[in-house]
């Protein structure tokens, strides 16, 4: 070490924070450090920009300048003096914050970045030094800000900022989701670094709900105290510099070289300098035009946000669409971040405001898009597909920009989907039988290698029998294959059996969890896809586990024997194995050819074999309808053109892989001539025995093989990678409880007072309101008849009650519980639904009565049934209770089935019950009926009974009237009578037969 470093180590140990360092890592720092000159004036930090360093001061002085926002003229908020360090605080908040100007001469110590934040994470005692302490400029931006947001006037901000620094609190949150309860509720927390979810730097945090820190590093916060913030203060004394022994004696300052532009600016801005001054990482993913950068930017956005990205899919949607209308625009790409799953709004905002956007958010940027990571009022951080992640300070963002543009803003919701589903997703099922998947392989591998006996013997009877007329030896041989043979067979039927029964249980491990992902999926989910559709995906899961547990295999087997074949050709001849390998990179080229054209192909033959099967069981399941409108004609025509397009899909398909195997076939009989053209020269020449060449062409065929199998296996491969991705579409969507939500309170037993608040709900997230600030109250124990047009909401408000679609906005509260943070399947299972269309499933009348009581009693069924009016006519079915229903009841009438329908919610007990046109298809006289029997068998109990007939509910505790989504009318009967308003209007149309 030279007599100058040593002297600034020694300095430096005796420095704060720097005496927390180790001896080692306070010398390697060092090592990395850059001595320069700053002139009087030259500024050493500027706030438009990061800094990619940490300034020491050696020698001079400097100040330290904040910008009052309101008139935006410069404030001295401290003189920097020997022994300081500048530049930190911009690094650990992310936000280039500081303007630090030379005083004097100055002599300083410039520390890089990159090392200067790995030391905070490695050396914690040096960590806490650096980060748990306020400084002056971080008190002053956050106070200003602060003052601008809630438009207080503070008078001194300088004494402001002192004050915070000496009064406030400062605490890290750790990355992902933090509930803020253990924050100090006294205090004002404000955000001062980092990325949290929906909350710019500078903005307050909410305690009253927990947020989600996105930044690996965590997020910084401010605590001030109410007083600090009430009160204006006299402006302290500048702080004078510390004192530092002299000890830069022995650098000789004439050879340190001045300060220039280029070590004040940060160096070109690629991802990974960004990333690394701010301490922080951005997703980023290359692209350039504009199909191919939108196609960046979304994946970006899957990145940031954690979803699956169809990568193929949005590409076809984004280059159909510019193909379409010759360029992309941002409504276009708001349509395909719906479909990604994320709730998005186009805005048009001017370029002074573009700092208080919530991000991420997407804009068109030059020629392209780009994603905007962070916006405070000092720099935005732009991830451009085109050049990288960069940073603008809002004036050169304005001259790119313009004046105002278009804003696509961008947030994730309950629904949107989370990337979690892959090949680990089976990691857990197969680990669990590792133990005999390692039998399967090692029974696998004395398969193959006892198949490298039969070459051996081969050789051994051609040069030692055969050349030698040895008939003793051949007996031998003989007796050693069939044995050989024996144990093979042996071998193979174990190893066959233990995958078997392995495999099989694997199938019934995934397949059983992936339908119980199904079902606890939300109802929106299946209001969007077919049944076919998602039967066909299912079906995908054979094709993952087959890939995983038997080509993988194979994969393995044939990588391990090749390298064991390869060197036993090498032991044969040198010449010949390269002669047998010299086909390998035209296999390679081939597979490598046809990999992306055969992806393509089967992607289109899956679409087509969806589209096929949900007509399919569409026609099928309305199979009554086909034949009543006498269109089965029509419906085979439909189907026909369906399955044609996915049988000439599937050629197509099989035209690409036919010509790949057959250029693959001719490469492994051009090897196998190769082989034995240059095999029987080399045996003339006497370097080689017939019976080496025998050998040798069979074990090359051992090589060869497994390279056929290759191709095969990467279309099995592009197969498995489809299959995946359709399959990821269930697994990686949000089921309706999810873990935190597991752990809510249950409902407790419901009394019945339903009090909705301000209720709002669309279908789409961009469509029109279903319902519109509804606000109705209900008290426990009455029956409530619900009336209106249709389309006018009344079966979506009842909807809301059981939580079957989340609300737009609002609450519902059921006994003063507020629904949504209450355990889901407790407050269901007390909660009774008969829809319009009452499904029965297969089996008998009493099975589907007691399917929510499976051990309930014969005469509890019969009572339910008597009470639902349906007892009589199922004591007159041949069978009785039974008789069996069909698929879907289709043995039974529409007022059989939802008289069956009633009295099995009825056995269920609910405490709150929901008829949705339960009734429809009954007479007038065994509605009224039923209606009666229900009001008496509902006492204590809250009822909503939908119905167009209104004189149903003529009896009914009070009358819901709804009209385009609004509850309009609210009373008796008679009340809503002598109103003259919707319901009298709709009373009067019934009587008159309107």
């Amino acid at each position: 070490m030279t007599q100058t470093s040593l002297s600034i180590q020694q300095t430096f140990e005796t420095l704060e924070p720097f005496d927390r360092l180790p001896p080692e890592a306070l010398q390697q720092l060092l090592q990395t450090a850059q001595p320069l000159r700053y002139r009087l004036g030259q500024p050493l930090l500027r706030r438009e920009m990061l800094t990619q360093q940490v300034i020491v001061l050696l020698e001079g002085q400097a100040r330290l300048l904040g910008y009052d926002p309101r008139n935006q003229q410069p404030v001295t908020l401290r003189r920097f003096g020997r022994g300081e360090m500048l530049g930190v605080i911009s690094l650990i908040r992310g936000v280039p914050c500081e303007t630090v100007i030379a005083s004097t001469e100055v002599l300083a110590l410039t520390l890089p970045s990159y090392r200067f934040l790995g030391l905070l994470d490695e050396c914690p005692e040096f960590g806490e030094a650096v980060r748990d302490r306020i400084y002056a400029i971080e008190a002053f931006d956050l106070v200003a800000e602060h003052a601008k947001a809630h438009a207080l006037d503070f008078g001194d901000l300088k004494a402001k900022a002192q004050t915070v620094c000496d009064e406030s609190a400062i605490v890290t949150l750790p990355s992902g989701p933090n509930n803020l309860e253990r924050l100090n509720p006294t205090l004002t927390w404000v955000l001062s670094g980092g990325t949290v979810l929906n909350i710019p730097v500078g903005s307050t945090l909410p305690l009253d709900r927990p947020v989600e820190v996105l930044s690996p590093q965590g997020a910084r916060v401010l605590g001030m105290t109410p007083a600090v913030l009430a009160e204006t203060l006299p402006e302290p004394a500048i702080a004078e510099p510390e004192t530092l022994a002299r000890t830069v004696e022995v650098l000789d300052v004439n050879n340190i070289p001045y300060a220039t532009e280029a070590n004040l600016a940060p160096r070109p801005q690629s991802s990974s300098a960004v990333e690394k001054a701010s301490g922080r990482s951005y997703p980023f993913a290359r692209g350039r035009g504009e199909v191919d950068g939108a196609l960046a930017c979304f994946d970006m956005l899957s990145q940031h946000f954690s979803m699956p990205f169809r990568k193929d899919v949005i590409r076809r949607i984004l280059a159909n669409q510019h193909e379409r209308m010759g360029q992309l625009s941002l409504p276009i790409c708001g349509s395909v971040s719906e479909m990604m799953g994320l709730k998005t709004q186009l805005v048009r905002v001017p370029v002074g405001a573009f700092g208080r956007l919530n991000t991420p958010c997407l804009i068109r940027w030059q020629e392209s898009f780009a994603v905007v990571y962070e916006t405070t009022e000092k720099a935005y951080i732009l991830g451009d597909p085109e050049v990288g992640i960069i940073r603008r300070t809002p004036e050169s963002f304005a001259e790119t920009w313009g004046d105002s543009g278009e804003v696509l803003l961008l947030e994730p919701t309950r629904e949107t989907p989370k990337q979690k589903f892959g090949l680990q997703w089976f990691w857990p099922s197969i680990k669990q039988y590792r133990w005999v998947l390692i039998e399967v392989f090692i029974a696998s591998f004395f398969v193959q290698l006892f198949g490298l006996a039969n070459p051996l013997m081969v050789q051994l009877i051609i040069d030692r029998v055969i050349v030698q007329n040895s008939v003793d030896t051949l007996q031998v041989l003989g007796v050693f294959l069939v044995v050989v043979a024996i144990f093979e067979a042996v071998l193979t039927s174990l190893r066959t059996y233990l995958f078997v029964d392995t495999t099989n249980r694997i199938d019934m491990a995934l397949g059983s969890e992936i339908i119980d992902h199904l079902f606890r999926l939300p109802l929106r989910y299946f209001d969007k896809r077919p049944v076919g559709e998602l039967s066909s995906r299912i079906n995908e899961l054979e094709n993952i586990r087959q890939f995983l547990t038997g080509t993988a295999l194979t994969v393995v087997l044939d990588a391990v024997f090749s390298v064991l074949y390869i060197v036993v050709m090498f032991i044969y001849s040198w010449l010949l194995t390269l002669v047998a390998l010299a086909t390998i990179p035209l296999f390679v080229l081939v597979t490598v050819m046809a990999a992306p054209i055969v992806r393509k192909q089967l992607r289109v033959k899956a679409e087509r074999n969806a589209s096929t099967q949900s007509l399919l069981v569409e026609s099928l399941s309305g199979i009554q309808t086909v034949k009543a409108q006498n269109i089965e004609l029509r419906t085979r025509w439909k189907w026909q053109e369906r399955y044609a397009e996915y049988v000439s899909a599937g050629f197509n398909t099989v035209l690409t892989s036919t010509t790949a195997n057959s250029a693959s076939n001719f490469l492994n009989k051009l090897s196998a001539l190769l082989v034995l053209w240059v095999g029987a020269y080399l045996v003339l020449q006497g370097e080689l025995t017939l019976g080496q060449l025998i050998a040798f062409r069979i074990i090359s065929g051992y090589v060869t093989a497994p390279i056929l199998r290759l191709a095969q296996l990467w279309q099995n491969f592009q197969e498995t990678a489809l299959s995946l991705e359709r399959l990821s579409d269930i697994i990686d969507h949000p089921q309706e409880t999810e873990a935190d939500e597991a752990n809510q309170i249950p409902m407790p037993e419901i009394t019945g007072q339903v009090t909705f608040e301000n209720v709002a709900f669309r279908f789409a997230p961009s469509g029109p309101l279903q319902l519109a600030n509804v606000s109705l109250e209900f008290p426990a124990g009455i029956f409530i008849g619900v009336v209106g047009q249709s389309g006018s909401g009344k079966s979506t408000l009842m909807k809301m009650l059981p939580r079957l679609y989340e609300l737009e906005s609002g609450r519902i509260l059921i006994d003063h519980y507020d629904i949504s943070k209450v355990e889901l399947h407790s407050l269901r299972r007390q909660i009774g639904i008969v829809p319009q269309d009452s499904l029965l499933f297969e089996g008998t009348i009493q099975e589907n009565i007691s399917l929510t009581n499976p051990d309930a009693e014969p005469s509890v069924i019969i009572e339910a049934a008597k009470t639902a009016c349906c007892h009589d006519f199922i004591m007159d079915l041949p069978l009785g209770y039974n008789t069996r229903v069909g698929e879907r009841g289709s043995t039974l009438s529409g007022g059989q089935r939802q008289r069956i329908a009633i009295a099995r919610t009825i056995l269920q007990n609910p405490r709150l019950l929901i008829l949705d046109e339960a009734t429809s298809a009954l007479d007038y006289d065994t509605e009224h009926q039923v209606s009666m029997n229900l009001k008496e068998w509902a006492q204590g109990r809250t009822v909503f009974f939908i119905t167009h007939r209104l004189n149903t509910i003529q009896q009914a505790d009070q009358i819901l009237v709804m009209d385009q989504g609004s509850a309009v009318e609210l009373g008796t009967h008679e009340e809503l009578i002598d109103l003259q308003g919707r319901y009298f209007t709709l009373y009067q149309q019934q009587l008159s037969g309107v």
